[in-house]
C-alpha cells in the first residue's frame, strides 16, 4: 500500500504470520538454500559473536523481528488471553497462563530470518481491544520492548529481551535473555516467564527448533510450571522434535500437582497428579492455523518508524524475487541508520526510547517499563 504526503511515497508491507503452514507461505519464495549457506559459512568462523552480523537480503523473511513478537500475541485464531482471564480459579487462570505462553511458540522456517530492528523501529497493531506496541530501544546490544494492554479486559503485558547468537561451526544457538509480564488485573495476578532458545544445526542435515528449560511463575498465588523444550537427537530421530514436558506445581509445599507432556506444534496435555485425569490445554491446529495478514486501516496515521514501512523496500523486492535489489534497499536502511548515528555523536547526543525507559538487572538482563499506562489504539488491525 502506498500514499502521498508530504512529496514522500510511503509503502507497508505486511505478510503472513509464521503458523503451522508457515513453510507453505504463499508470500514469498526462498532462495537457492545451499547458496546462502556456503554464503554464512564465508562470512562468520566458529565462537564469532553475531550480534553485529548483517545477512545479506537473500537470508530474510519479509518481516522485522519486532513483527514476529507481536504476532506471537495478536495472531491467534482463538482468545486465549480472554480464556486466561475467565478462569474460575487461580489453578484454573494459571493452567490457562501456561497454556498460552505455550502458544506463542511458532514454527521458524530454516534459512529465512526476520530483519534485526533498527534503533527505534517500532510495531504497532490492534485486535480488538488489545492494543500493541513493540520498540527497538537499544541496538548494541540489541534490545526490544514490548508493551500490550487490554483495558476492556483489564490486561497488560510486558516483553524485554536480548537475542544473543553465537556461531559454533555446525550450528547456530540464539540464547534470549529477558522477562515476559502477564498482568490480569482484574484478579490481581501477575505471571512472570523467560524464553526458550533457537538451535539452528546444519549437520548432519539442517533443522531448527525451540529448546531449553521455560518457568512460568505467579507471584500472588505461587504456582509455577517447568517447562523443557528439546530438540530432535543428533541423528535427527523425531520422538523429541517440538516437544515440550514438564510439571505444574505448587511452590508453597513443593507438590507436583500435574505433569504436562506433548508437542507445541500439536497438542499439549497434562495429567493430574491425584486422580490420573487427563486434560487437553493447547491444541497448536486450533490456534496457529490459517493465519492470516494484518492490514492497515488507517494510512496517514502509520509512523515513520513502523517496521512494516521501514523494510517496505526490502520486503517487496524480496517477496517479487529480486535479491540483488533487496540487498540494495537492506544498505540503504543500514547506512541510514549509521549517519543518524554519527550525527547524533558528533553533536553528543544520546538516543532515548520514545515508549519505554530501560534498566539492566543485576543478572545482566535487561527491564523495560512502558511510558503510557495503556496502549493507544493503532492504525494496522490484525484479523
Amino acid at each position: 500500500m502506498e500514499t502521498e504526503g508530504d512529496n514522500k511515497v510511503r509503502k507497508v508491507i505486511l505478510t503472513k504470520p509464521f503458523s503451522l503452514e508457515a513453510e507453505a507461505n504463499n508470500d514469498y519464495s526462498a532462495p537457492n538454500l545451499l547458496h546462502r549457506i556456503l554464503s554464512l559459512f564465508s562470512h562468520v568462523r566458529p565462537g564469532s559473536d553475531l550480534s553485529h552480523f548483517q545477512l545479506p537480503a537473500a537470508f530474510n523473511f519479509p518481516k522485522s523481528c519486532l513483527q514476529c513478537y507481536g504476532e506471537e500475541i495478536y495472531s491467534t485464531a482463538t482468545d486465549l488471553l480472554g480464556k486466561c482471564n475467565g478462569g474460575e480459579s487461580p489453578l484454573a487462570r494459571f493452567i490457562n497462563v501456561v497454556a498460552w505462553a505455550i502458544s506463542t511458540t511458532r514454527p521458524l522456517v530454516i534459512g529465512d530470518t526476520p530483519y534485526n530492528p533498527i534503533l527505534g523501529e517500532t510495531h504497532h497493531v490492534s485486535r480488538s481491544s488489545l492494543h500493541l506496541l513493540a520498540e527497538q530501544v537499544s541496538h548494541h546490544p540489541p534490545v526490544s520492548a514490548l508493551h500490550a494492554t487490554d483495558e476492556k479486559e483489564n490486561i497488560e503485558i510486558i516483553w524485554c529481551h536480548q537475542a544473543i547468537p553465537k556461531f559454533h561451526g555446525t550450528s547456530v544457538e540464539v540464547k534470549v535473555v529477558g522477562k515476559r509480564t502477564l498482568k490480569l488485573m482484574k484478579h490481581g495476578e501477575t505471571y512472570e516467564m523467560n524464553f526458550p532458545n533457537v538451535s539452528l544445526r546444519f549437520l548432519p542435515f539442517l533443522r531448527i527448533d525451540w529448546v531449553g528449560n521455560v518457568s512460568v511463575r505467579c507471584k500472588e498465588t505461587g504456582f509455577v510450571a517447568d517447562l523443557c523444550y528439546k530438540s530432535r537427537s543428533f541423528l535427527g530421530f523425531k520422538a523429541n522434535h517440538r516437544s515440550v514436558k514438564g510439571k505444574i506445581l505448587d511452590s508453597s509445599s513443593s507438590k507436583v500437582l500435574y505433569d504436562l507432556d506433548g508437542h507445541w506444534d500439536r497438542t499439549i496435555a497434562i495429567k493430574d497428579k491425584n486422580n490420573g485425569r487427563v486434560q487437553v490445554i493447547h491444541n497448536a491446529n486450533e490456534v496457529i492455523s490459517g493465519l492470516q495478514a494484518p492490514i492497515v486501516k488507517n494510512l496517514k496515521s502509520v509512523w515513520p518508524t513502523e517496521s512494516a514501512a521501514v523494510w517496505s523496500e526490502v520486503s517487496e523486492a524480496l517477496m517479487r524475487g529480486e535479491w540483488d535489489k533487496a540487498s540494495e534497499a537492506k544498505k540503504r536502511v543500514e547506512e541510514t541508520q549509521r549517519e543518524l548515528l554519527k550525527e547524533r555523536e558528533s553533536r553528543g547526543q544520546t538516543w532515548t526510547p520514545k515508549h519505554f525507559t530501560l534498566s539492566r538487572t543485576e543478572e545482566g538482563s535487561w527491564e523495560c517499563f512502558p511510558l503510557q499506562q495503556w496502549v493507544p489504539p493503532a492504525p494496522i488491525i490484525a484479523l
